[in-house]
């Protein structure tokens, strides 16, 4: 069964194109030049992911992140301006998994959105040798084929970045992982991001731990070479 994708971009031309190349690749595409249009449908029925625009009228993607993030932890990709570094830290903060850059190639696209795909699918990862049994260190409870998290039993939401990025720390607790590692973690190898994208993603995952527990630290920031998970 084929992977099914949102599209929301305001700029028809890019719907119209983008739309085109990703149903040659096999994929069911619904498209939307509206913000709030796209919520909606996205709530009745959750794609396999989203491809959200930046910029819009009457409802930013921004806001569509915020309400997404409500409600589902669906892998998003979000599309920024060329040089606009603050949507980028917003939009991985508020929950993004992934962003590109205007303008861009359909084929990166593409390869983007396969491997954000291929990191969402249990099933790929078992056939691939990859199956993984639950992870239990201290409070935290990680659970890969189900993509399930819990803290003191606590249930916490994570988009799949957030939990490839917390696994790879909790798996060597004590342990220190650069950025680079943690970045090889979450990401398919023909995708790079930079230092800012996984401090964005580590705050994230911060804030909503402290927010079943005010007193958490279990991730912390050796500075000037990366994080580590402790289990005390």
């Amino acid at each position: 069964m084929s992977a099914k994708i949102t599209l929301v971009d305001d700029d028809r031309n890019i719907l119209t194109s983008i739309t085109i190349a990703l149903e040659a690749e096999g994929y069911d595409v619904e498209a939307y030049a509206d913000g709030a249009a796209a919520l909606a449908s996205i709530g009745r029925t959750p794609p396999d992911l989203v491809v959200l625009d930046i910029k819009m009228p009457r409802m930013d993607g921004m806001e569509v992140l915020r309400r997404l993030r409500q409600i589902t932890a669906l892998p998003v990709i979000f599309l920024t301006s060329k040089d606009d570094e603050l949507d980028e830290v917003l939009g991985l903060r508020m929950g993004a998994d992934d962003y590109i850059r205007k303008p861009f190639s359909q084929r990166l696209l593409i390869e983007r959105i396969k491997a954000l795909l291929r990191r969402t699918d249990p099933a790929a990862q078992g056939e691939a040798g990859r199956t993984e049994p639950v992870l239990t260190r201290g409070r935290l409870t990680l659970d890969p084929l189900r993509h399930a998290c819990a803290w003191s039993g606590t249930d916490v939401t994570l988009t799949v970045t957030e939990f490839l990025i917390l696994q790879a720390l909790a798996q060597r607790p004590g342990h220190v992982k650069t950025r680079d590692q943690l970045m090889d973690a979450a990401y398919d190898d023909q995708v790079y991001v930079d230092d800012r994208t996984i401090d964005s993603h580590i705050k994230r995952l911060r804030k909503k731990f402290k927010a079943v527990d005010n007193d958490f630290g279990a991730i912390e920031t050796l500075y000037g070479v990366g994080y580590k998970f402790t289990e005390g």
